[in-house]
Order: C-alpha cells, then sequence, then structure tokens
C-alpha cells in the first residue's frame, strides 16, 4: 500500500464532476496489486520452468548466458515425442496443448499499457531522474529469460568498430558524448528525438496516469534500449476487445534496414512510418481523445521523423563470424552438429520457407493457424484464440533477442523449436532438435 503520508501530499484531480481522484486511483490500484502479481507468478510458475539453468559455450553478444533447455512444462504423463505423434485434433480435443504455447498474457491484461524491466527502470533513474515505475504492476519474467542489459550497438557505417556501445545505456544524458564522433549531424538528431520523452498513455502529467509523478513520457529507447530491446511489454493499440489485445514483446531494432512491414498489424511499410505512428497512436493505445488531452507529440516529417529513420537504419545485426557472405556456415569454421542444424534448417525443418538467407527472413506475414490445437480459452484477462497473421520477424542474431515469438510466450530457442515442430508437424527428432538450436545459435 501506498503511504497514507504520500497519498495525502498528492494533487486532487482536475477532471470532470464524479470521476475519480487521483489519491483514490493510486490507493486503488495498490492495493490490488499484490493480487494481480501473484496471479502473473501463479500462472508463469504453472506453465514454466524458471529456474536458473545458464547454457554452456552459448552467451549473448556482450557475454550474457542464454538460458538452457526447454522451459514449456508438458501436461502430465507426456513427452514431447507423444505429443509430437498426435494430430492436431486429437490434441485439441484432449486438451493436451501445453499451457506455456498458449498466448501469454500482460502481467495485468485488464490494464495493459507499457511495463519495463527493472534494470531500465534503475539506470533510467540514475542517469536521468526520470522514473518509470508503474503504481500498479510490475514486470513479470526473470531477467535470466531477458536480452543482456546494456546491448551491444553495432552500426552499419562502422563495422570495424563493433560494440560502440562502451558498455553503457544510451539516453539524452550521455549520447552527445558517445556519438558525436561516429554520427553526423542529422543522424544525432535523430538519435536525440529517439532518447527523449514524450507523453504516452501510462506515463505523462495526466492524473489517470500509472506513474507516481507527473511524467514527461516515454522514449523510443525506453522501450528499444540501445537499438535493441530490453523486452518491455505492452498490449497492441489496433485490437478490440480488450480481452483479444495481444501483449507485445517489444522486437529488436536491428536490422530494421532491411525489413519492410511495421506495426503491430503490419499495415505500415516504413521505418519513416512507425517512427511517426508510434508517438500518433501507438502511444496511446490507439485512442485519439486520449492522446490529444495526454500530449500527444507529432513529429515533423522531414526534419525529425526522417532523421530518426536515418539513425534507425544504422542499427547492424551483431556479427555472426561462422556465416559466409550469404548467409551460410562456413564448413571450416562450423561444428558438425551447426552443420547438421543447417541442413534441418533448409531440410525437414522446413524453416528456410520464410526464414531465407542472408538475413532469415522473407518480410512476409504468415498465419501459422496455432488455434487449430486447442480450444478457445480466458486466462488471466488474455482469451487464447487465434493469432492471426503473424510476421516473418529476422533471425539473424537471434541469440540475442529472447524472449521469442510476438508475445514472448517462449523463453529459449529449446521452447521455440518444440513450439514449431509441433505447429508445423515436423517430427523432428531428438537430434535434430538438438542441431536445429545450435544452428539458431550460430546466427
Amino acid at each position: 500500500m501506498l503511504p497514507a503520508a504520500v497519498c495525502s501530499a498528492l494533487p486532487a484531480a482536475q477532471g470532470a464532476p464524479g470521476e475519480e481522484g487521483f489519491p483514490a486511483l493510486v490507493r486503488r490500484l495498490q492495493a490490488e496489486r499484490p493480487a494481480f502479481a501473484k496471479r502473473q507468478q501463479d500462472l508463469l510458475a504453472a506453465r514454466y520452468d524458471l529456474a536458473e539453468r545458464p547454457a554452456v559455450g552459448a552467451a549473448m553478444s556482450r557475454g550474457k548466458a542464454l538460458q538452457d533447455g526447454v522451459r514449456v512444462r508438458l501436461p502430465a504423463g507426456l513427452t514431447w515425442e507423444r505429443l509430437a505423434a498426435l494430430s492436431p485434433e486429437v490434441v485439441r480435443e484432449r486438451g493436451l496443448w501445453p499451457a506455456g504455447f498458449l498466448p501469454l498474457p500482460h502481467p495485468h491484461h485488464e490494464s495493459g499499457g507499457m511495463v519495463f524491466p527493472a534494470s531500465l527502470i534503475t539506470e533510467t533513474r540514475q542517469q536521468t531522474d526520470r522514473d518509470l515505475t508503474r503504481f500498479d504492476l510490475d514486470f513479470d519474467l526473470p531477467d535470466r529469460f531477458l536480452p543482456e542489459f546494456p546491448a551491444a550497438i553495432y552500426l552499419t557505417t562502422r563495422p570495424d568498430l563493433g560494440d560502440v556501445s562502451q558498455g553503457k545505456v544510451v539516453t539524452h544524458a550521455n549520447y552527445t558524448a558517445l556519438f558525436k564522433d561516429l554520427l553526423n549531424p542529422k543522424q544525432l538528431e535523430g538519435l536525440r528525438l529517439l532518447v527523449t520523452p514524450f507523453p504516452q498513455q501510462q506515463f505523462n502529467a495526466t492524473e489517470d496516469r500509472r506513474s507516481l509523478k507527473a511524467s514527461l513520457g516515454v522514449a523510443c529507447f525506453d522501450c528499444h534500449a540501445n537499438g535493441h530491446t530490453n523486452g518491455a511489454t505492452h498490449t497492441v493499440g489496433d485490437i478490440r476487445p480488450n480481452e483479444r489485445r495481444h501483449r507485445i514483446d517489444t522486437p529488436t531494432l536491428r536490422g530494421v534496414n532491411i525489413q519492410r512491414l511495421f506495426g503491430s498489424q503490419r499495415a505500415l511499410k516504413t521505418i519513416e512510418d512507425f517512427t511517426e505512428f508510434e508517438q500518433r497512436a501507438a502511444y496511446f493505445d490507439g485512442i485519439p481523445a486520449d492522446a490529444a488531452r495526454k500530449g500527444v507529440n507529432v513529429l515533423e516529417r522531414g526534419s525529425q521523423v526522417h532523421a530518426m529513420a536515418e539513425f534507425q537504419a544504422l542499427l547492424d545485426f551483431p556479427p555472426a563470424p561462422k556465416l559466409d557472405l550469404f548467409g551460410r556456415l562456413a564448413a571450416a569454421r562450423a561444428s558438425e552438429g551447426e552443420l547438421r542444424g543447417q541442413g534441418v534448417f533448409f531440410g525437414k525443418g522446413r524453416c528456410a520457407t520464410c526464414h531465407v538467407p542472408p538475413y532469415y527472413t522473407d518480410n512476409l506475414m504468415h498465419n501459422l493457424k496455432v488455434e487449430r490445437f486447442f480450444k478457445e480459452v480466458t486466462v488471466n484477462g488474455r482469451t487464447a484464440s487465434a493469432d492471426g497473421p503473424i510476421k516473418t520477424f529476422p533471425l539473424r542474431g537471434i541469440k540475442d533477442s529472447p524472449p521469442y515469438l510476438h508475445d514472448g510466450r517462449l523463453l529459449t530457442l529449446e521452447d521455440s523449436v518444440e513450439f514449431f515442430n509441433l505447429v508445423l508437424e515436423l517430427n523432428l527428432s531428438a537430434q535434430e532438435k538438438q542441431d536445429l538450436t545450435a544452428f539458431l545459435k550460430a546466427l
């Protein structure tokens, strides 16, 4: 509960008569917070093995260990081999689809909105004195299943430098010192705007916000930290009713220069479109009235959006020293298991149907029709039903971007392999799954 002294110091609401005042809103949501947090943690514990189990010999670009193994829990008495031998119809009728393969709810799906990991909140507070803490809920996934923080930064214009992050999180407090000698003035201005906070649905100066103090807002790089991702989550603004809205796992911005589809429904065709749309609509859950009331930041296309997009286009994938110029493994640099995994990827696994080298995307949408494996059910405010078409994200550097799938329901690469083995009805052997995972880690 919020201390009474703090509540008494909060300003009274200035909305229409009869509206809940801000102190009352804080007290109510703080009182509800523990129950919703427990609900979500109970769900995660039931769906996944959340133990600390780092992979041997596999790490992200700056050294953070990947978590090893399949973490999705199976129904009692089942094995992955037995489950894969069943038809989708049988799995559906018997209720055997693993709960961890259902859509993952937002930490508080009924409320939704941007939620940040503790690492980002702490660093942002220290550097900029901004507080991205929500008084009504916390981020849910353990740090071990998130991308490393701070993430490495690779520039297409200076591949000779490797990681240019200097081990720091880029904010408006340090971006000039870090990049003044690497970028031209236009690119530097684009970066400035990407680290500048602007009003957002939960972080703003109105009194239905979810921060205790009136907030300047959220910066693009609060979610896409260092031009990558920190695992921050949200709910899409373009689906209704609320229980049908998807949780979003923040995608990396690495390699956006080769992508052609943007936005949660992929209706935007350029990174400029998405940059402009994000602050006009996505920041405010697609509610124009809220955007106007809370202080929407309307970017100017020529002098601002273009500069922001130009910097984003410089963000490169991490080095993959085992790949040749065509995105395939160079035999002399790869292990036998990785080479076998490449064979599965381009053969029996059918992965390359959508994930085409060298960047391992086809820039298209595909409908996996996962709903054929389960009956519609509502869990923690999220109705698990058809996801519809989803974007083929690039697999280059995929080991740096856990958790996986558009809503983060797959915690490890091993989970992802098991998921697609079932969904695509591949009947991969245990060895083929292991080899395929090794190949993915080499990308």
